[in-house]
């Protein structure tokens, strides 16, 4: 399984507006996220337009894929893609991604494991 990280930043004007937007996401697009195999996903707001997401997966080259077919997310990313700053193509397709340093579980299964 990967867990992916990855930044986006929204235009400061339009942040409110992001943000509605994202409560709720449509539904198509919540269940088409679901069937390209994300889970655990989450979008974190830390100011300033500044977005942290996370989620897991087993296979994002999969998943990403998946996304790049669906009729659904490229209607979403094409609403979505006016909010970004600096965000070259889709969102879902290339935002920034961030190595892991750190997992708990990981780090005490090894552990217990010697």
């Amino acid at each position: 399984m990967a867990r992916i990280a990855f930044r986006l930043r929204v235009k400061s004007e339009m942040l409110d507006e992001y943000l509605r937007r994202h409560d709720p996401v449509w539904p198509d697009m919540l269940e088409e996220i679901a069937a390209s195999g994300r889970r655990n996903y989450s979008i974190f707001h830390l100011g300033g337009g500044e977005l942290v997401g996370f989620y897991e997966t087993d296979d994002d080259t999969a998943s990403k894929a998946y996304l790049a077919t669906s009729e659904v997310a490229a209607r979403w990313e094409a609403d979505m893609a006016r909010f970004f700053v600096d965000q070259d193509g889709r969102a879902d397709q290339n935002a920034d991604t961030f190595p892991e340093v750190f997992h708990l579980e990981t780090q005490l299964r090894a552990s217990r494991a010697e």
